[in-house]
Order: structure tokens, then sequence, then C-alpha cells
């Protein structure tokens, strides 16, 4: 399996994070019902020792279109991909791409670092990187006298 997180040359785009510190034209033809419908991205979740990564495909959206939230234990990432081309259905041979808002709320399995993750987007694929707290980390605080 290739490795989708691999460091390279190629160009980046960054897309902008809102941190919650506290957790188009419509298609005339287009039935009301579909209208106000949603559609959920898919993604893939997984961990390295010092991050969780959300990964999801969000090809023909750009990037000012995503919003992402990030809570210390959940993520939202909302967006529209915009119709580029105007088609009546009796044109179509295979309508199958999904066109429109999408969003996906995602319950991450460990509290991470709100302030410091990240987010690119290359070649349709949104990487979101969210470094988790480290609980055995300490620290010496000392007491000021009064």
């Amino acid at each position: 399996m290739t490795d989708l997180l691999s460091h390279d040359d190629s160009p980046k785009e960054e897309v902008e994070i809102d941190v919650d510190e506290e957790g188009g034209e419509e298609d005339e033809e287009v039935d009301a019902d579909e209208d106000d419908s949603e559609g959920e991205l898919t993604i893939d979740m997984y961990q390295t020792p010092s991050e969780i990564i959300v990964q999801t495909m969000a090809a023909g959206v750009k990037p000012d279109d995503l919003d992402i939230n990030i809570t210390r234990d959940m993520v939202t990432i909302k967006g529209k991909r915009e119709r580029s081309r105007n088609v009546t259905r009796d044109d179509y041979f295979f309508e199958e791409l999904y066109w429109g808002s999408f969003s996906r709320t995602i319950v991450l399995p460990e509290e991470v670092e709100v302030e410091e993750s990240e987010a690119s987007f290359q070649n349709g694929l949104l990487t979101i990187r969210l470094p988790k707290i480290d609980k055995k980390k300490t620290q010496r605080l000392k007491v000021k006298p009064s």
C-alpha cells in the first residue's frame, strides 16, 4: 500500500481550521426532498504513537469551501462541492457523483491538542493531523509568594 503521508516536493494547499475551545445555485429539476439532503463524507482514521490522523477524499472542492472544527474529542468537516456545468437530467447516461453540501462529525478515540492540529489538501485528499494529548507529561509549577 502506498504511504499517503509521505513527504514530497509536490505542492500542497493549506486549509483553514476553526478551533472551538468548547466543543449555490439550485437545480430546478431536483426534487425538494433532495435539496435538503446533505452528503456524508467517508473517512479513514488511524493513529501513530503521537497523532490521530483523519483522511477523506474531497475532490472537486476548493480548500476555501472546507470548514473544519475541532474540539479535544471531536472533529467536524463541512463543505460543498459545486456542480461546474449545467446539464439536464435527460442528457445524462450516468449520474453517480455527489454534488452539494456534505459534512461528517467524528468522535475521536482520545483527546487531542486542538491548537496544534493541522490540515493539508493535496490532489483531492484532505489530511487532518491531530496531536494526542500526552497525559503522562508533567510540569513543575513554582509557587509564588503572595
